[in-house]
């Protein structure tokens, strides 16, 4: 399931990099256009948008995935194993309940707008909607298997802070966690 995950993180990030480089290209196309030559490209501006959704959300699976948000650990970090196993749990229940509230809100959105077309590209208003829907199934299945995985005692005393609020150790050396990413 692991190898699976992996892969389709892998895959998720080669799509980020070409909405970047497809927003790129259109946004300062489009700039040239306008300036250089007094025209544009219509269709820049929309596409460009939509694309930067897209792009948003996968990342924020990717994310999900490498536990790369935000986050602090000044609370957890100073409680024993078992304060940290509830911290943990709590967390990823908070994290489902949010992805299922993103899901409903998302999906009774794309049903709404269903019909509904975009101003300049005539497109189904229904794909600003989708993101959303896939990032809350996709990121609360990973959330969820790592959940099993706490219930299940699979993972270590180490891993149950998930975030480090710095780079480096308070001794001024990378931590395990920036030594683990680099390799």
């Amino acid at each position: 399931m692991q190898n699976l995950i992996d892969g389709c993180c892998s895959l998720l990030k080669w799509v980020i990099a070409m909405c970047l480089a497809v927003m790129v290209v259109l946004v300062f196309g489009n700039v040239v256009m306008r300036y250089g030559f007094n025209s544009g490209i219509t269709l820049s501006e929309e596409l460009s948008r939509w694309l930067f959704i897209w792009m948003t959300f996968m990342g924020a699976i990717v994310a999900v995935k490498e536990h790369g948000h935000l986050g602090t650990d000044m609370l957890v970090g100073k409680l024993g194993p078992k304060g940290k196993k509830f911290c943990m749990g709590l967390s990823h229940l908070l994290m489902l309940f949010v992805c299922g509230l993103l899901f409903k809100g998302t999906y009774d959105q794309a049903v709404i707008n269903w019909d509904t077309t975009s101003a300049v590209m005539q497109v189904s208003m229904v794909w600003i909607y989708m993101p959303g829907v896939i990032f809350s199934l996709l990121g609360g299945f990973m959330i969820l298997i790592e959940f099993i995985g706490l219930l299940t005692g699979q993972i270590k005393d180490e891993d149950l802070v998930l975030i480090q609020e710095s780079e480096e150790s308070p001794h001024g050396e990378p931590s395990s966690n920036t030594l683990a990413a680099r390799k």
